[in-house]
């Protein structure tokens, strides 16, 4: 039996929760994703930030009540990413 190789980037507690909030939302803002994954901001920034230079995401920066908005969405690419993930991780599972 052959095993499919995982994706670093997503292949990190974090990245990974961050990709799964975001396939089922159009958007989440950055206070969801902090909300959601109980991360700290820093590490958060830091983890946007790299799964944006990936191309797996999208970071839309805009103003809310005269406060910045960080907002997120999925690219194509980030889809493609994650679910080729999933079906990795369920090919090691036999399922």
């Amino acid at each position: 039996m052959s095993f499919a190789p995982l994706d670093p980037l997503l292949h990190n507690q974090l990245r990974l929760a961050v990709m799964s909030l975001l396939m089922t939302v159009d958007e989440g803002d950055f206070t969801f994703l902090l909300d959601r994954t109980g991360a700290t901001r820093g590490n958060l920034s830091v983890q946007i930030t790299k799964l944006k230079e990936a191309g797996y995401i999208r970071v839309k920066k805009t103003f809310k009540d005269n406060y910045p908005n960080t907002g997120c969405s999925m690219t194509p690419k980030g889809i493609a990413a994650f679910e080729a993930y999933v079906a990795s991780i369920k090919g090691y599972l036999g399922t």
